[in-house]
């Protein structure tokens, strides 16, 4: 293929997940159902619960509050995006648009990771160190949290992007999925990118493989702390503060390591777009009705918030 340098590249094309038109119309009915109701109403929901009720002021619902957020931000990177093409029957993204996508991309996946890291030692330290956890776990600790992983994550969207831009590109500019990928954009690049496929396998596997590893931690101890409970009652209660975290972080992590097997088996880039709805897409879904059916303080509050607001209407 004849190479380009990427200061004449103007826009990219997003094949998306089907370019069946009878498709077409059904992908976009789904989608932007499942955006407005799911991602926007449900994780606004917790964050209004979060804020307005005091007793959810303690750090497990503040990391949970910045975690829907997230989600918001996460799915508003990649959705609307979607459905503008689908409506407009135009898959075209400009060059900026496509290196924004995949910053911000980049950006809020990397927040998930870490947050639920964050959410793990926070039931770690909240089951382990019962005496000791509102001096651990002080509005300090969790502000300096979450700006750390704000940051790790900016620095780490820099790399990836910055990376992209002193690349060059072939004349097939076709990403055969439904947002900018960078797995799929450094299939486009002319150069060589061997180098570049090491370090961004090796950010990847620090980023994934450590916060992994932290919850894995994290759970062992918990784990051996409630089997050391002699009431029945008591282990339910204690693990029953974990179940939530435990479906978010299985439900994260499933996706995300079923997404690189189907990349390592070598299917088509089209299935690999279609596995990869399951972490974009269906993952930020669930979380607001796993954390709200599964935890009975949260349901209450989500009933009392809606009613008290179409009261007020």
């Amino acid at each position: 293929m004849e190479s380009r340098n990427q200061t004449g590249v103007s826009e990219f094309l997003l094949l998306g997940l089907s370019e069946d038109p009878e498709l077409q119309p059904l992908l976009f009915g789904m989608f932007l159902t499942m955006y407005l109701v799911t991602y926007m109403f449900g994780n606004l929901l917790i964050i209004l619960v979060v804020i307005s009720a005091s007793h959810f002021h303690t750090p497990m619902y503040f990391f949970l509050s910045h975690l829907s957020f997230v989600d918001i931000c996460f799915t508003s990177t990649i959705v609307p995006k979607m459905l503008v093409n689908i409506q407009t029957e135009n898959n075209a993204i400009t060059y900026t648009g496509c290196l924004t996508q995949v910053y911000f991309f980049m950006v809020f996946i990397c927040m998930d990771n870490i947050l639920l890291t964050m959410m793990a030692y926070d039931r770690y330290v909240a089951i382990c160190h019962p005496l000791y956890y509102t001096v651990i776990m002080n509005p300090c600790l969790c502000g300096l949290l979450i700006l750390f992983s704000l940051l790790i994550s900016i620095m780490n969207a820099l790399f990836h992007t910055v990376m992209v831009l002193h690349l060059s590109f072939c004349t097939d500019l076709k990403i055969p999925h439904f947002f900018c990928e960078l797995a799929e954009i450094l299939k486009l690049i002319c150069s060589d990118t061997l180098i570049n496929n090491i370090l961004v396998y090796l950010v990847t596997s620090l980023l994934g493989v450590g916060p992994l590893s932290g919850i894995i931690f994290s759970y062992t101890r918990i784990v051996s702390s409630i089997l050391r409970i002699p009431s029945t009652g008591g282990k339910y209660k204690a693990f029953s503060t974990c179940g939530s975290h435990l479906s978010v972080v299985f439900l994260f992590y499933g996706t995300c390591v079923g997404v690189y097997l189907s990349s390592a088996a070598n299917f088509s880039s089209r299935r690999r777009a279609v596995a990869s709805v399951m972490y974009t897409v269906v993952t930020p879904m669930m979380n607001p009705f796993i954390y709200s059916l599964r935890n009975r303080d949260m349901t209450g509050a989500l009933r009392k918030l809606i009613s008290g607001t179409f009261s007020f209407s």
